[in-house]
């Protein structure tokens, strides 16, 4: 598979399977009807996305500026805090709005996405390792 392809099918896979995932759980922790959970997943992706490639641009602006260089580990934990810290702040007054919630709750549906995507993402990533083996960068 090349690079390209490789990317692309991981990537809209993942999404998929992260949208279908993201609604059951709050499907699982709240009282909202599937339609509006789903729907609410697919936003949820959505504005990930875009937060993804904007915070990515100003990270790396940032970075780009610094006197010292590579990315420690302690770099790339502030990076991944920095993004969920972003995207919570962005979809938890959002959430409390689309299911009618406390923030508090709204807090809580978002906590419980974070790990259950913690989790997925390092299954997934696996999983897809082993069914259409190592990128090139890995081998």
């Amino acid at each position: 598979m090349s690079p390209l392809t490789r990317k692309i099918t991981y990537a809209v896979t993942f999404e998929s399977l992260g949208i279908l995932l993201a609604s059951g759980l709050l499907l699982v922790l709240s009282d909202a009807p599937a339609d509006q959970t789903l729907l609410l997943s697919v936003i949820s992706a959505t504005v990930a996305l875009i937060w993804n490639v904007a915070f990515n641009a100003l990270f790396e602006y940032w970075e780009a500026r610094q006197p010292v260089k590579g990315r420690p580990l302690t770099l790339r934990a502030l990076h991944a805090v920095l993004f969920e810290a972003g995207l919570t702040v962005t979809m938890v007054p959002f959430m409390a709005w689309w299911l009618d919630v406390t923030l508090c709750q709204a807090l809580q549906y978002e906590f419980a996405l974070i790990l259950m995507f913690l989790t997925y993402t390092y299954a997934f990533t696996w999983a897809f390792d082993r069914l259409f083996g190592l990128p090139q960068s890995a081998r």
